[in-house]
């Protein structure tokens, strides 16, 4: 199935979701037997992105979506969703948001005998692609390229 670019579908939607007061997080679209556009929506308000605001953007989005036309006349599914507390961290906002805050790393390959564990993310340099953490009394300094999965760490009461 032909479609249009992400940049493209983004690009028409970002007015929408600003309009909305959230942010236009992530586009993905997924081909196959049931096509789907899904929409990822985040915001710094507390409580997050709730389903009320995942409604508001799908009912807003569609007279623009259906004006781009991004599968050229096939039908497609459009999905609104949260990006999820546990996403990875994509953009240069996601590691400026979580300064100072405990993130669970992921690495490619072990260090001092762990591929996994929790640190508190001190220091981040997009333009150099690295990342400073304390893992206890021990500050590590990462490149982004040793990382599988880097994102908030949640923890249950």
């Amino acid at each position: 199935m032909k479609v249009k670019s992400l940049q493209e579908i983004e690009a028409a939607l970002r007015p929408i979701a600003a309009a909305q007061g959230v942010e236009l997080y992530e586009v993905v679209f997924r081909q196959g037997k049931h096509p789907s556009l899904t929409v990822f929506l985040d915001t710094d308000r507390e409580g997050g992105i709730d389903l009320d605001a995942c409604e508001r953007f799908h009912n807003a989005a569609d007279a623009a979506l259906d004006e781009l036309d991004p599968t050229f006349g096939q039908p497609y599914t459009l999905n609104v969703s949260s990006p999820g507390l546990d996403r990875p961290f994509k953009k240069d906002s996601d590691f400026q948001k979580n300064l100072g805050k405990k993130v669970e790393i992921k690495l490619f390959a072990p260090i001092r005998g762990e591929k996994f564990f929790e640190a508190v993310l001190l220091a981040y340099d997009g333009a150099a692609a690295n990342i400073t953490v304390q893992k206890g009394d021990e500050v590590l300094k990462l490149n982004l390229s040793q990382i599988v999965k880097i994102s908030q760490a949640i923890e249950f009461d």
